[in-house]
């Protein structure tokens, strides 16, 4: 067996501890500096859709995930109460309303008699008159709150959107503002990044972005919207007394705090199926000199 000369022998373990080193540069660029994470969900703002009255569920006009638009009715409550509340505030109104009138003719003849009637009774009718005239304004807002109550007894979707646990049926009695289901709204969906801190320095807003969903192999683009101000400190509570609260201990081992990055898609209606909740990998590319490097950040 010839033996490999001793210079031959040299260079190869010098280039494998080159090509060692450089591996190990990349991967710790790659893993610790580039601005991409595993760690990012898809996230929407969701309306809480609750009656401003109380009374029972007569009608559902919306199923479970079904998509829904702005004005569209989703559900009705029992009328009659309302309607009687209508009628009895109007009732009060007419009787005030014709007491008032009642009143000024009264008025209008004391004055036309002249000194035949004593000053304190013609005073009396004007005070009578300013009475009548504040019963009536109270007596018109009972009313159109009355009526209002009546027009909020069916309840139409704020914004457009897709249900969510519509769990609601005819019968069912629901309570003024507590919420009876979930409008997501179609309009709101983004993906949130939540990066390492170590990472931030390469990250500014207006910057490209690339998303790809867990389990979809379509790569959705977007820009960096915004990035979080703060997080909780969990080092640091508020004492009984109002004065900071402070960790004793420190671990000297410190993992890199993730901040939330938000990324707004620019076409959202795009091929993958964007749900409230799923997971993704986010890449975001510098703007500058790197930004043509972006698609070698992919982890794969």
């Amino acid at each position: 067996m010839t033996a490999i000369p001793t210079p031959i022998r040299m260079i190869v373990t010098l280039i494998l501890v080159l090509a060692a080193l450089l591996a190990a540069r990349w991967m710790w660029v790659h893993y610790q500096v580039e601005p991409w994470t595993r760690d990012g969900r898809v996230q929407a703002d969701v309306t809480q859709v609750a009656p401003d009255v109380s009374g029972l569920v007569t009608q559902v006009l919306v199923q479970d995930n079904a998509v829904v638009h702005k004005g569209q009715e989703l559900f009705a409550l029992d009328q009659p109460r309302f309607r009687l509340a209508v009628q009895q505030s109007d009732a009060a109104l007419l009787a005030q309303t014709t007491a008032l009138a009642q009143a000024r003719r009264e008025n209008a003849r004391n004055h036309a008699l002249g000194d035949l009637v004593p000053a304190e009774t013609v005073e009396q009718g004007a005070e009578k008159i300013e009475q009548l005239e504040a019963a009536i304004a109270g007596a018109t807002v009972n009313r159109d709150s009355a009526r209002l109550n009546l027009e909020r007894t069916i309840i139409y979707a704020p914004l457009d959107g897709v249900a969510a646990n519509v769990a609601i049926h005819p019968g069912d009695y629901l309570t003024a503002g507590r919420p009876a289901l979930g409008l997501v709204n179609a309009g709101s969906l983004r993906v949130d990044g939540y990066f390492e801190e170590t990472k931030l320095s390469k990250i500014k807003v207006g910057d490209r972005a690339t998303v790809e969903l867990v389990g979809d192999p379509h790569r959705l683009q977007g820009h960096v919207e915004s990035i979080a101000p703060g997080i909780e400190d969990r080092d640091r509570a508020a004492g009984a007394d109002l004065l900071p609260n402070v960790n004793p201990t420190f671990s000297w081992v410190r993992l890199a705090q993730r901040i939330p990055v938000r990324v707004r898609l620019d076409d959202p209606s795009a091929q993958a199926l964007l749900i409230a909740g799923r997971t993704a990998t986010v890449v975001v590319h510098p703007s500058g000199p790197a930004a043509h490097a972006g698609e070698g950040l992919w982890p794969w």
